[in-house]
């Protein structure tokens, strides 16, 4: 065990760390590494062959339409009433949760495993895949709107998706479509956990140790107990997958805010447990590795809500992991920090 915050009762740990090696993506020879950055086109190709290869496991839908007529893409997988929903790349310049999503979905539809086998009758998993797909063909964080004068955005490129999802606005009245699309799909599947997967900057830890990923639960002072515990519980098994996915992996807590317009935040506030995952601007070279940790978490997490040991997980725990300490000089960060800090 690496820290003391990791999880100490054997059976729970055997169940959190026991996913199954990365697989090869579907349109890919085996071994060949994911694309980190699929174009819309690719995307929609790789979705849609991963749905006919399931033999109607996996179903593919488009639950919105970006300003510039893009497809914004749900998918789900599972029969069980145990609800899951993961959420990738709000921001269209945080592109590595959505090739694991991609990998997870291979292998839960095309894979019969007997713990997949397993997870699929237990847990329905609802995936929306590339929730800002304006924002990724241009390679910024905002949608794409240059009308838009918002309080959380850009004059003139468009909004922070992550900042409008107040539980007190309807879809119907979000004037931005990525955020709309993610609640509806949410107000029709209503989640017992949502996990958000964004990207950040480069940090390191108070021994000099860069951080590969950072985690945080909802931080208003309004949600309620359950959601909270669950919430915590989920953040525990989450950084011990990614930690325990690549040899240099270290998971800190992330320094969020307490706005009810995160989603984060946002769909505690709804009751559901809810799990920010910001993975790390490590590098070209590192790249393939963060696509597998934050597979390994979404893998991780559907298995221990699938057996149980979720709920019996230690919330007290989340308490112990460290503090996300001081950046490093990088470019790699730029891309991420707004007034020289990250931000959801």
């Amino acid at each position: 065990m690496k820290r003391k915050w990791r999880l100490l009762t054997a059976v729970t740990a055997l169940a959190v760390l026991t996913s199954p090696a990365l697989p090869a993506a579907a349109d890919s020879p085996p071994g060949r590494p994911a694309d980190p950055r699929p174009d819309t086109e690719k995307l929609t190709r790789h979705l849609k062959a991963i749905e006919v290869k399931s033999r109607g496991r996996v179903d593919v839908e488009t639950v919105g339409t970006s300003n510039e007529g893009r497809p914004i893409f749900g998918a789900s997988v599972g029969r069980g009433p145990l609800r899951l929903m993961y959420v990738t790349q709000q921001h269209g310049n945080e592109p590595l949760g959505t090739p694991a999503a991609l990998k997870l979905l291979e292998e839960l539809g095309t894979e019969r495993t007997p713990q997949n086998r397993a997870i699929l009758r237990a847990v329905t998993i609802d995936i929306v895949v590339r929730a800002n797909p304006d924002g990724h063909e241009r390679d910024w964080r905002y949608n794409y709107d240059p009308d838009a004068d918002p309080e959380y955005g850009e004059p003139g490129k468009g909004y922070d998706p992550n900042r409008y999802h107040d539980p007190e606005v309807a879809p119907e009245d979000n004037p931005v479509p990525e955020s709309a699309a993610i609640r509806r799909l949410y107000d029709r599947t209503a989640p017992d956990l949502v996990v958000d997967y964004h990207m950040q900057g480069r940090y390191v830890d108070d021994e000099g140790k860069e951080i590969t990923a950072s985690v945080l639960w909802p931080t208003h002072p309004d949600v309620g107990d359950g959601a909270l515990e669950l919430s915590r519980q989920a953040v525990v098994a989450s950084a011990e997958a990614i930690e325990d996915s690549y040899g240099d992996a270290n998971v800190s807590l992330y320094p969020g805010g307490d706005y009810q317009g995160i989603s984060r935040n946002a769909y505690g506030l709804k009751g559901s447990g809810s799990v920010l995952v910001e993975l790390s601007a490590t590098g070209p070279d590192r790249e393939q590795d963060q696509i597998a940790s934050a597979y390994d978490s979404m893998y991780a997490t559907a298995a221990a809500a699938a057996d149980g040991s979720l709920f019996e997980i230690d919330p007290g725990l989340a308490d112990e992991l460290p503090e996300r300490g001081d950046p490093l000089p990088s470019d790699d960060a730029r891309p991420f920090r707004s007034d020289g800090d990250d931000l959801d």
